[in-house]
């Protein structure tokens, strides 16, 4: 809204100042700021107002140390995370860029899967909340906007190179004309399934040519393997997200950490020179997203105020379904969801060590007659409360694995 209100004043008024708003790292700091402001200051007051309501976590009594003192603290705090983002991207991010749009679609989408989930737990004293199928069928619906959006709306492109010969080149450039030796290069805007792999060749995979073998015309099929990735990784994503968030400042530091690394990606994404320099793909209008997700940083630190140990509010399943949703929506759309497996390290050995529980306590089950575990218990955060770590510590480490795969997702860009 300002940014649109400010894009008129400096189109017809000549003031010191207006054009500030046209830079992207302007935006994106009074993002942070405003929404630091709305998750610190009146984060309070929301926290007040759910101890009025008596909006309590319930907590089950699973032997691990100091955790019944956490009954009764205020959950579906994921509000306040939910305001923090909103409110300042609103306010100060093109809102006619359809990367925006949806990231707004996906922060709302998400945020009331888990706001109902919560809903159910809370009043009608449920403990298991909105049914795995729903919340399954809630992620598979936003996947699938946002992969057919992805896919068909004419205004998501990618900017690549034609010699000649007519042969493509996927680095970026910002020039029209550009001459190497005795070759010319055109620059193009062109609808492609492409997207950032690491470790390969040129870092780069199209999803069209996965269906190469069938033959000619494989290329009109490529929808389907691109959808099939998108809802592939929202619902994962999301998911390790909700299972993380289990011990104080967890989930909100991780999340916090990946949100700085995801608003870097955009930012070089959406340069030209940058892009063109680091020989990537150039995707044009999907710096806007550094503001949302300056936003979204700023939500997880401000929220962190009031997660981190002991902490006075939990964000629920309103909080960490949407958070989850956020974080895969906003890498696929600058074409780097093949780096989460890294980036998102915590929350994948989060889910695997749930995984790889269950399946073994099953196995040995179903063979031996009893079953047994892999871990003293999982996600894997509580394994270590089990062996008598402090979850102050364990939060901490769990930050700082986070910070070197965040370097290691930035190293990629140029490993090939």
């Amino acid at each position: 809204m300002l940014y649109h209100l400010f894009e008129y004043l400096s189109a017809h008024y000549e003031f010191p100042g207006l054009r500030l708003f046209q830079y992207i790292t302007f935006r994106t700091s009074l993002a942070i700021i405003i929404s630091l402001i709305i998750t610190t200051v009146y984060g309070r007051r929301i926290i007040n107002y759910l101890h009025k309501k008596q909006v309590g976590e319930t907590v089950r009594n699973l032997g691990l140390e100091g955790q019944m003192q956490k009954q009764g603290t205020p959950t579906m705090g994921g509000i306040m995370i939910l305001l923090g983002i909103l409110i300042p991207t609103l306010l100060l991010a093109n809102l006619t860029n359809v990367y925006v749009l949806l990231m707004i679609v996906t922060t709302v989408w998400m945020g009331a899967v888990g706001f109902v989930d919560d809903y159910i737990k809370v009043f009608k004293k449920n403990k298991e909340g909105l049914a795995g199928r729903f919340k399954i069928v809630g992620q598979v619906g936003l996947a699938l906007i946002i992969g057919w959006t992805m896919y068909f709306n004419p205004n998501i492109v990618v900017r690549q190179t034609v010699d000649e010969s007519g042969a493509t080149k996927n680095n970026a450039t910002p020039m029209v004309l550009r001459q190497k030796g005795e070759k010319f290069y055109y620059t193009q805007d062109v609808k492609s399934t492409i997207t950032n792999i690491p470790f390969y060749k040129n870092n780069e995979l199209d999803y069209a040519k996965v269906l190469k073998f069938i033959g000619p015309g494989y290329e009109k099929y490529a929808v389907f393997v691109f959808i099939f990735f998108v809802v592939f990784t929202i619902t994962a994503v999301s998911n390790g997200a909700n299972i993380t968030d289990g011990i104080d400042g967890l989930a909100t530091g991780t999340s916090a950490i990946i949100g700085i690394t995801l608003g870097l990606l955009a930012y070089v994404s959406g340069n030209t020179v940058i892009a063109d320099y680091l020989n990537i793909i150039y995707i044009p209008n999907s710096g806007e997203l550094m503001i949302f997700a300056g936003a979204f940083v700023g939500a997880c630190v401000g929220f962190l105020w009031y997660n981190s140990y002991p902490a006075q509010v939990f964000m629920g399943d309103t909080g960490s379904l949407a958070i989850g949703g956020i974080i895969a929506a906003l890498a696929i759309m600058i074409r780097k969801e093949l780096l989460i497996p890294i980036l998102c390290g915590v929350f994948l050995i989060e889910i695997m060590s749930v995984m790889i529980q269950v399946s073994y306590f099953k196995y040995t089950k179903k063979r031996f007659g009893e079953g047994r575990r892999v871990f003293l218990m999982s996600p894997l955060h509580h394994h270590y409360q089990k062996k008598g770590y402090h979850e102050a510590k364990i939060v901490t480490r769990f930050w700082i694995i986070s910070i070197l795969l965040a370097i290691i997702t930035i190293i990629t860009l140029k490993l090939r």
